[in-house]
């Protein structure tokens, strides 16, 4: 049984996910489709919670939009995330940032880390790519 669920899971897990923490501030690409059309929205905040593991892994990010807090809870494996950037590390020491909730202007600020390489969606794209071509390889030179 634990077999037939890793399978599924293996089916719709996305590989190509950048790895964001608490703290971060990310730029989520959402698909919409309006009618016949599709477009990429952006969604830019700051994590403040990451919840699960495996396919049923989501995070909560927060922006402020208007003078208004606005939270939105994304699937990690949702076939309509497109892709995460992550636009700046911050440190913090919680697990759970919830206190950012009654949090206005300056106070809401959290300490950036310094000298932290942010990865890019295209560098771990790029990465992706050279990884399952040398896979191939291995795979078709082990068959002969």
């Amino acid at each position: 049984m634990d077999q037939q669920i890793r399978l599924v899971e293996a089916k719709y897990k996305k590989e190509a996910i950048l790895p964001f923490e608490i703290g971060d501030t990310v730029k989520v690409w959402v698909k919409i489709i309006e009618g016949d059309r599709e477009r990429l929205q952006a969604y830019e905040g700051t994590v403040i919670s990451i919840r699960g593991k495996g396919i049923n892994k989501s995070f909560i990010v927060r922006k402020i939009s208007y003078g208004v807090g606005v939270e939105r809870i994304f699937l990690l494996n949702s076939p309509r995330i497109d892709h995460v950037d992550i636009i700046r590390k911050a440190k913090v020491r919680r697990a759970k940032l919830y206190y950012l909730r009654n949090k206005v202007g300056k106070k809401a600020r959290l300490v950036e880390r310094l000298g932290v390489k942010i990865p890019k969606h295209s560098d771990l794209i790029k990465n992706t790519a050279e990884e399952n071509t040398a896979a191939e390889e291995n795979n078709s030179a082990s068959a002969e």
